[in-house]
């Protein structure tokens, strides 16, 4: 499981009129180069690149989990949605790899700590429990995700990132939709799909 600290009250409560267009200048540091007066040149804040190493490790760690579950589940709808996870996060990382590059933003290819010991976990279980305990980490993981695809399309300063982000947002909302239907499926219950989110415009 994933663990970040992210400013979610201000996801949850920024005016929508700073949605209406991309990039930050508001957040710019007095030290941000400029392309000229009032325009930053590419430049990623703390916010980008926070954002590209959160969801970096998290594509990796999705492939990973994929890769196992699409072995090891014995659910025939885990393992289609393993396979989706698996194809999806391997696209989405190398969007993220082009869109990053312009800023020199390294985008991490490892899953973090946790997610590695959440891998460690799922190898140890077989059958009904392995296909329980793999959904229930998807579960988690999208919601974590939406929240800071939505962090970065407000906080963000590079418009290249923020729309990557825009563009990524209903894939995962789609992916907890399914997540949700498999778990009702599979286990019986079903989490929240999304937290509650601004619209963007």
């Amino acid at each position: 499981m994933r663990t970040f600290t992210i400013p979610t009250a201000a996801v949850l409560l920024t005016a929508s009129s700073a949605f209406a267009q991309f990039g930050n200048p508001a957040g710019m540091m007095p030290e941000t180069p400029e392309a000229r007066p009032g325009v930053p040149a590419p430049y990623a804040n703390v916010q980008d690149r926070l954002f590209v190493k959160l969801l970096g490790m998290g594509n990796a760690g999705e492939v990973a989990a994929g890769r196992l579950a699409g072995s090891r589940a014995r659910h025939a709808g885990v393992k289609t949605f393993a396979r989706r996870m698996v194809d999806d996060h391997g696209g989405a990382a190398r969007r993220l790899e082009a869109v990053a590059k312009p800023l020199n933003l390294p985008v991490p290819t490892e899953p973090d700590p946790d997610q590695k010991a959440a891998q460690a976990r799922l190898e140890q279980l077989e059958g009904a429990a392995f296909d329980a305990a793999y959904l229930q980490a998807q579960l988690v993981d999208h919601q974590k995700s939406v929240i800071l695809l939505h962090w970065v399309i407000s906080n963000g300063q590079d418009a290249g990132i923020q729309s990557f982000a825009k563009e990524t947002l209903p894939a995962v909302q789609d992916h907890l939709r399914h997540v949700q239907a498999l778990m009702a499926e599979v286990t019986g219950a079903a989490g929240p799909v999304d937290p509650p989110v601004v619209a963007h415009r």
